[in-house]
This record gives C-alpha cells, structure tokens and sequence, in this order.
C-alpha cells in the first residue's frame, strides 16, 4: 500500500500541487464578493486564508515524519507546500493591511499594540528569507548554511500557531488542536529541530 501511495506521488508532478492548493483563492474571494463569506467577509476571508496557512505549514513540517516513521514519501512536494504557505500568509497579510485597516498609521499602531499581530509579523518575517531561498541557486550558493536557515521553519509554525490562539475570542478547541499537532511534529524531529 505504501509502495504503491509512494509510485503515485512519483508521478504527480508537483505544478498541479501548486494548483490544487491555489484554487481556494479565487472561490474564497468569490464568496467574499457574493455574500458567501458571512456578515463580516472581510475578517472571514483573512481567517480562512491564514487557516490555510497554517494548515498548509503544518503539511510542509509532517513530510519528514511521514517519511521516516510511516514510509509515505512526499519530499518533493515540500518545497511546493512552504512557498504556497508563504503565499497564503501573504494574501492572509494583503487583506489585512489592505482591506481591514488600511490606514497606514493605525497599521503600525496594531502590531505594536495587539501581541496577536505581533507575533503574527514575526511569523511572516521568519518565512520571508525561507520563501527568497526556496530555489536551487539559493540552495548552491548556501550551501549548509541553507539547511540551518530553513530550521526558521520550526518557529515561523510555532509563531502561526500562537497567531492563532490569540486570535480567536473566547475559548475555541480548534487553535489549540492546531498547536497540539505542531508540537507533536516538532517532538518527533527531537534533536534534529537542534543540530
């Protein structure tokens, strides 16, 4: 069965990965402009593509435990899930700056002022340099240096995951389900997250 799982991967070349994963954002922005997304659209729509991600983070850490402890090879999909990630944060960002605050000023007052934003920019300032390197004359030039620069990786998902516990009002289960499962991505790598 794995095997098998395995040899389909193989052969699924990794642009349709890219597209699957970047159709919920016209269907997202249709709703947005169609009444779909709620009586709130806009935070809606910055929710959801920040909840995509995240989730999106959250695949990109499992590709190596899904390799070494269930024998489920999807390595060359991982490049494909952090830059769609970075994509996703940016959009996620775009709305906020753009379609919910939008006043220069009162950007600059928020993250300094809400620590969920905070974090959040910190997040999304941990997977710019990842995003810039995620090509194979970056990785040539880096050479070791590289590996230990994407380990920004680990705390980019970790900041998501608080991002989101913040963020959300009142108590809600599915942020801290989130951060469970981050956690147990990272406990699984265990002195590798170090060296």
């Amino acid at each position: 069965m794995i095997d098998r799982l395995n040899g389909l991967a193989r052969k699924v070349p990794t642009w349709l990965v890219y597209i699957l994963c970047l159709l919920p954002v016209p269907w997202l922005l249709y709703l947005a402009q169609t009444g779909g997304l709620g009586v709130e659209p806009i935070k809606e729509l910055e929710h959801e593509l920040g909840e995509i991600a995240l989730q999106l983070l959250i695949v990109g850490l499992a590709v190596t435990p899904m390799r070494r402890y269930v024998g489920v090879n999807l390595i060359k999909f991982r490049r494909a899930f952090g830059l769609l990630a970075f994509t996703y944060v940016s959009l996620h960002l775009l709305v906020w700056l753009v379609l919910d605050v939008g006043i220069l000023s009162q950007i600059w007052a928020d993250i300094i002022k809400r620590p969920y934003i905070t974090i959040g920019m910190a997040g999304f300032l941990c997977l710019l340099p990842l995003a810039l390197t995620s090509n194979n004359l970056s990785i040539r030039k880096l050479g070791p240096k590289w590996r230990k620069l994407h380990k920004l990786t680990y705390l980019a998902v970790l900041l998501g995951g608080v991002h989101y516990i913040w963020l959300v009002k009142g108590f809600q289960i599915e942020p801290f389900v989130y951060m469970a499962v981050i956690i147990g991505l990272l406990a699984l790598r265990g002195r590798k997250l170090l060296s």
